[in-house]
């Protein structure tokens, strides 16, 4: 059981869940370092709570703001900038950090905390869909246990426990379909960003819910699955799920299957990230299969939502192409949410970077650094 936490993240949905759990179910868990990006009235509270060592807030003028709205008697350190963030990470007193940031800001600080040796608790996708091979390397040669918090993820792990990951035949990842699921293209193509942040099932951050929209969620799902579980592109399958009952399956050499199935509560997946391979009692809900209705499953509509098919080309291409789709990604659904493209546009704008970008191997951080401000020029005017 891990005694102490560091967290990224703090004031996002994954962050507020992760906390929760903690204050609810593990009440002996010490939060080392909390960080929080824009939101100081909702950090304040947590700090107040919590008493970290380290906090973590980007600049000065945040700062203030803390010391401004906290109660409590501040005597945690203070950190600001890229360099800070990293030194939140890899330099607290916490056994395990959880990495619920959002976005290409998770990478820096993942690596930080492998390279001094830090478990870590991974909601932030993004840091295997551009560095999967670097950071699962990094992580084999520090003896570093990276264990899953999205649910998906998560219920692939638990589905693996005392099997032979070369019995793997298939893994099963499961989709919402999000809020569209069931408007014909031209509906999605007039949706705007209010829309698409109503997601049927889940509770998720804007980025995360407009992600799940345009599936590109699924499809930066399946890029994490193939670095966290070694499996090639042909071994994953996605179907869409509706009821939200089932997280994911896999699928034995045997012919068997293994489904980890619970109600769309984050909390369950980010307690056993930090608890496995013990389970920690809840008083959660629990699924009634006599209410919650028929399971039902269906393909994805990759010409309804393209976001899938480009996410699949780039983990198939691989090398550095992942790394522009998240970019360019990240900008466009920044993009949408401000009401200044359409929906379409998100995967309109990553197809033609596609098509003329040209892929590199991926050797250090340099060739994802480069990549990305390719992007950065790729997108810059528009």
């Amino acid at each position: 059981m891990v005694s102490s936490i560091s967290l990224l993240g703090a004031t996002g949905s994954i962050g507020m869940q992760t906390l929760d759990a903690v204050r609810n179910c593990l009440p002996d868990v010490r939060v080392a370092a909390l960080s929080g990006f824009s939101n100081m009235e909702a950090l304040a509270p947590l700090v107040d709570e919590f008493k970290p060592e380290m906090v973590w807030v980007p600049d000065g003028e945040a700062t203030e703001k803390l010391k401004e709205v906290s109660k409590f008697a501040f005597e945690s350190e203070i950190l600001t900038g890229d360099e800070g963030l990293i030194l939140c990470a890899a330099e607290s007193n916490a056994e395990i950090v959880v990495n619920a940031l959002v976005g290409r800001a998770g990478l820096a600080p993942t690596i930080a905390a492998i390279n001094s040796g830090k478990n870590i608790a991974l909601a932030n996708k993004e840091t295997l869909v551009t560095a999967g091979e670097l950071v699962m390397s990094l992580a084999h040669e520090k003896k570093v246990r990276i264990t899953p918090i999205d649910s998906e993820h998560s219920a692939i792990w638990q589905c693996l426990q005392g099997s032979d990951w070369d019995d793997i035949e298939k893994i099963i990842l499961t989709a919402s379909g999000g809020p569209f699921r069931g408007l014909s293209r031209e509906e999605v193509a007039n949706a705007t960003a209010r829309d698409a942040l109503k997601h049927p099932n889940w509770d998720m951050g804007a980025k995360i819910t407009i992600d799940s929209a345009t599936l590109m969620n699924k499809g930066l799902e399946l890029i994490e699955a193939m670095w966290l579980f070694n499996q090639p592109l042909e071994n994953i399958e996605i179907l869409v799920h509706p009821q939200s009952i089932i997280h994911s399956m896999v699928q034995f050499t045997d012919g068997s299957v293994i489904a980890q199935m619970g109600l769309p509560d984050m909390r369950l997946p980010i307690l056993y990230a930090l608890s496995a391979p013990d389970r920690v009692e809840t008083g959660f809900p629990r699924v009634d299969f006599l209410k919650c209705g028929n399971l039902t499953f269906e393909p994805p509509n990759t010409e309804k939502f393209p976001c899938l098919a480009l996410a699949r080309q780039a983990a198939r291409t691989g090398g550095t192409l992942p790394a522009v789709m998240n970019f360019i990604n990240e900008w466009a659904v920044g993009q949408f949410l401000q009401g200044k493209i359409r929906f379409y546009d998100i995967s309109e704008i990553i197809a033609e970077a596609f098509g003329i970008y040209k892929v590199k191997k991926v050797a250090a951080l340099s060739d994802i650094c480069e990549a990305e401000g390719w992007a950065a020029e790729f997108i810059k005017g528009r």
